[in-house]
This record gives structure tokens, sequence and C-alpha cells, in this order.
């Protein structure tokens, strides 16, 4: 009876492998993969993380159900996929704030910058400040 159980319980987990495996050909694999086990031919991924920051992810993966390196392997296979980062990368730019926005401290302390920086000679044509505007605020 024992044996009988032990290679059911085998049988079941071995089952379970192959779905797994299957399952994680068709999802992760960049490339073609025959079902049934195979071995994986993995490499060791190192990066430095803040720790912080490493701590809070790896608990909301844990919560998902998700291992970091589960998470890493769909990252790079979203990269394949995509052919590029799966999210939007830009750069944030600041809005220039309208002089109707400022407080009357604000204000005086951006009139006094430009006062100190007219007495240091630094002067700008009009096409200058348009460049600078254009560079910095896209404008």
């Amino acid at each position: 009876m024992a044996k009988r159980l032990h290679a059911d319980v085998t049988k079941i987990s071995y089952d379970r492998y192959q779905k797994l495996s299957a399952v994680s050909c068709l999802w992760f694999s960049a490339g073609s993969c025959e079902l049934g086990i195979t071995m994986a031919n993995t490499t060791a991924v190192y990066a430095r993380i803040d720790t912080s920051l490493k701590e809070k992810a790896e608990n909301i993966l844990r919560q998902l159900g998700i291992s970091p390196s589960g998470a890493i392997q769909m990252l790079y296979s979203q990269i394949v996929r995509t052919r590029g980062l799966p999210f939007d990368l830009h750069l944030h730019y600041r809005k220039p704030t309208a002089i109707g926005g400022m407080s009357d401290e604000e204000l005086d302390a951006e009139l006094n910058k430009g006062f100190e920086s007219l007495k240091e000679g630094k002067v700008y044509t009009a096409d200058e400040v348009d460049r600078m505007l254009k560079d910095e605020f896209q404008l």
C-alpha cells in the first residue's frame, strides 16, 4: 500500500512538473520549447539594489506567489517579446511657474536672481532664451 501511495504521489508530482514545464516554456521562452521534462539552460544575473526597495518588492512578489527569479525571467521575456523595456520610460520635465502662481516673496526672489545675474554679466539674447526654454521645458 505504501509503495502504491508513493508511486501515485510521484506520478502526480511528475504530472504537475510536466504541466508547469509546458506552461513555463510557452509563457517565458523566447524560442521554441519541447514539452516534457527538460533541463533549463540558465545563467545567473547579479545586480546591486537598494535593500529597502528589494525587501518591499520581494514582499509584493511573495504575495503574488512569484519568486524574484521568476519576476526577472518575466521581465527579460517581455524585453525580448517587445524588443524594448515593457514600460514607458521618459524624463519628466518641470513646467514653468507662471508669475501669477508665485507669492510676492517668490517673485521677489526670482527678480533678485535675475538682477544678480545681470550684475555678473550673464546676459542672453532672445534667441538664446527661446532655445533654453525649449530645451528645459519643451516649449
